[in-house]
């Protein structure tokens, strides 16, 4: 069922509930509402509130709206960092701790942030430490993007598990992986672009309650339509929201270019 309000558009696919906004940055409002309500939500039951953050340009008027909001908790959120690439020095414009600093944990006090450190000396080790951090703080809340091959965090199609035994992994790039990356300014060429990367996983990112999945601009219409029409599939990683009870895909009109001949205007 379609249904409109305010210039909004909603509707369901399966479990998955999606809306579309007219820009990126009213999407990214209502994707920082949804969170900040889901967070007060969760401190009336919880003195923590554990959170994993993606990164990327899916976020940036996400986190700068979320960061706006006025009384929130901070102090009693600890949040966890999705992916990062492997030997990317935190200096680098395309560091995802870097982005989590200057676009999170400067702006707002956490009582805790654990980044994922690529640069660490054994990675495999590293990964192991991290996911039973993450296993046992049992994050109440997830913010993601969906990548233009239909990643979720780094979880590519040729390495996305939906069944995969570690909560933590190192993993390889794919091409069209890389080609966003360079595509979206973060690296000048693909060749710049890491060839591997420390990853959460795909049933650890699941088990999280509540997903919040912002996907704006029209680089990303084609992976949405495959994320919302195709089979269940590590094929299109994505298609897996779809399965999990609570999980809310913003999009905004370019992002959503391909999906009127589905759900149509009404």
């Amino acid at each position: 069922m379609l249904v409109e309000k305010d210039r909004m558009r909603s509707f369901q696919v399966e479990a998955a509930k999606v809306e579309i906004y007219p820009d990126a940055v009213s999407m990214g409002r209502a994707a920082a509402q949804a969170v900040a309500e889901a967070i007060k939500e969760i401190e009336k039951r919880h003195t923590t509130i554990n959170v994993i953050f993606a990164t990327g340009a899916s976020q940036l008027d996400m986190l700068d709206a979320l960061t706006k909001i006025n009384n929130l908790p901070w102090n009693k959120v600890r949040g966890f960092h999705m992916d990062e690439y492997i030997g990317l020095p935190i200096s680098h414009p395309a560091s995802f701790r870097g982005y989590l600093r200057e676009k999170l944990t400067e702006k707002v006090s956490l009582k805790e942030f654990n980044e994922v450190d690529g640069t660490a000396p054994d990675a495999e080790a590293f990964s192991h430490d991290y996911a039973a951090k993450l296993r046992a703080a049992e994050p109440q809340i997830c913010l993601l993007g969906i990548g233009e091959n239909g990643h979720l965090a780094f979880n590519d199609p040729g390495v996305a598990d939906f069944n995969d035994p570690l909560d933590v992994k190192v993993v390889h790039l794919d091409l069209v992986c890389k080609e966003q990356q360079a595509a979206e300014g973060w690296f000048a060429s693909t060749d710049e672009v890491p060839e591997s990367a420390i990853t959460i996983t795909i049933p650890a990112l699941l088990r999280v309650p509540r997903l919040i999945v912002s996907v704006p601009g029209s680089r990303k219409a084609r992976i949405v339509r495959r994320s919302l029409t195709e089979s269940i599939s590590t094929n299109c990683p994505a298609t897996i929201l779809r399965a999990h009870p609570n999980a809310t895909i913003y999009l905004d009109e370019a992002s959503a270019a391909e999906l009127d001949d589905l759900f149509p205007r009404p």
